[in-house]
């Protein structure tokens, strides 16, 4: 019976050569993935906006103590400002005691402005949001206005709000839920939503007071 044919020698060797470069270049490409550098881990800066360089910007209102309440006022600290109205039964309180235990897990009470505006200078007059304000054991900004001074600064914060179509006890108006933040020029920077985590929105403080 005839011995099995073996491949020549010269094709064993040219096959064992091929297996040791395949092998050599697993190697390299292994090494290559681990020294690869990898991605900062830190979360990235916050920076001043360049949606729109005029979102925000001067106003006046009226503050609690019936004075008119110039933006000016704000300028050298960063804010935080939010949109509601002192009836509000849900959103408003709980967004602004949040606020400011917020504040305080990033920094201190003196670290930045928060500042309310009313949405419903009709029923919320210097009292009312002066009052609203004191409620929530840290210094709060209340603002007030007139109908036309309110439209305005809604318009220039991009904020919705209006009365409710179908409204629920406590919540006559339908507004913009989140927080908007602005470093110490006055820039728009970023937001903090409702449905944030905690230590997101304390990330973004941490950075805005730096």
């Amino acid at each position: 019976m005839p011995e099995p044919t073996r491949p020549p020698r010269s094709t064993l060797q040219r096959v064992r050569i091929l297996l040791w470069i395949l092998v050599a270049l697993a190697l390299i490409g292994t090494a290559a993935l681990l020294l690869m550098p990898r991605g900062d881990p830190d979360p990235p800066r916050l920076q001043a906006s360049t949606i729109d360089a005029t979102f925000g910007g001067p106003f006046t209102l009226v503050g609690a103590d019936g004075r008119p309440f110039s933006s000016a006022k704000l300028e050298g600290k960063p804010y935080a400002i939010f949109f509601g109205f002192t009836r509000c039964g849900d959103v408003c309180p709980t967004t602004l005691g949040r606020l400011a235990k917020l504040r305080r897990q990033a920094a201190n009470d003196q670290a930045l402005n928060i500042v309310f505006v009313t949405i419903d200078p009709q029923n919320d007059g210097p009292k009312e949001v002066g009052q609203y304000a004191t409620l929530f054991d840290a210094p709060i900004i209340g603002l007030t206005g007139s109908a036309a001074q309110i439209d305005q600064v809604k318009k220039q914060y991009g904020i919705h709000g209006q009365p409710s179509a179908h409204p629920a006890p406590g919540q006559e108006m339908e507004h913009t839920g989140s927080v908007l933040l602005f470093d110490r020029q006055g820039r728009f920077v970023s937001t903090i939503a409702a449905g944030e985590s905690d230590a997101a929105a304390v990330t973004k403080l941490k950075q805005l007071v730096a």
